[in-house]
């Protein structure tokens, strides 16, 4: 398997606190992760570091074979595909226009800028690929935030990486909404077989079925990881959470529910 992402003995220290301590993960192509934890956990540092957003205070974060320190971070950025729900985008854009500022990285259409008609090609194939097709020329303030969610996936896919990061992807999602965007990633996962993804959710019931791994973080430890079935387990939920917790896996989906309402250590 080719190797897209590593970390090796991370930890991140921030005004004398520390947010992430010996973390230890590798990511495969065609693999698909997911970083699961309490608020607080960290998650969210871990994946900035995927997303060479942010570098270790100590230990060594290889994105793409390049290690973070020792390669020119917008370039690398360019291979990365990211995900946000909090995506802000100040002017009425269309959906293609959305879709197209994936090519620099933008929030808005850079002044002087025009795609190619091959870039043009690829958009709305992206648009037709995740159920947007007729609604190219929608505007993002009257589109519904599921539409969003997928506008964004092919915002993320139009230069093709080969990682792709998803943080708390479903936030601001009804439970039809929720579920839809779940197809079409798991639609996603079938389509780019080589793809790389990470995911961050609070919630288990938020994982795609084509999930493959995942990662329980604790209070910026990893507490387990390795292949999603051995890992999101009632056992290690409950220690992740602090909180007695009853997994169960039923037909690819996982669902989380409290046992009982007395906190454990």
């Amino acid at each position: 398997m080719s190797e897209i992402l590593r970390l090796e003995s991370v930890d991140v220290v921030r005004s004398g606190r520390e947010i992430l301590s010996g973390i230890d993960m590798t990511v495969n192509a065609g693999e698909h992760w997911a970083l699961i934890g309490a608020n607080g956990a960290g998650k969210s540092t871990l994946l900035s570091m995927c997303g060479a957003q942010e570098h270790p205070t100590r230990g060594s974060v290889f994105v793409l074979g390049e290690q973070l320190g020792r390669v020119e971070i917008r370039k690398l950025r360019e291979s990365i595909g990211h995900v946000n729900p909090r995506h802000t985008v100040s002017a009425a854009l269309s959906i293609r226009d959305v879709v197209l500022t994936g090519a620099t990285g933008t929030n808005e259409r850079m002044n002087r800028w025009e795609p190619t008609p091959e870039l043009v090609a690829r958009a709305d194939e992206l648009i037709d690929m995740l159920g947007l097709s007729g609604k190219e020329s929608a505007r993002w303030p009257t589109m519904s935030q599921g539409e969003r969610g997928r506008a964004l996936i092919a915002r993320a896919l139009l230069t093709d990486p080969p990682l792709l990061l998803l943080d708390e992807p479903s936030t601001g999602l009804d439970v039809a909404a929720r579920e839809q965007f779940l197809e079409t990633v798991d639609h996603l996962h079938t389509t780019h077989p080589g793809l790389a993804t990470v995911l961050v959710t609070h919630h288990l019931e938020e994982l795609p079925a084509s999930t493959t791994h995942a990662m329980l973080i604790k209070e910026g430890r990893v507490l387990a990881a390795g292949l999603a079935p051995d890992v999101l387990t009632t056992a290690l939920v409950t220690r992740a959470f602090a909180y007695p917790i009853d997994i169960e896996l039923r037909d690819g989906r996982w669902s989380a529910r409290a046992r009982r309402a007395v906190p454990v250590a």
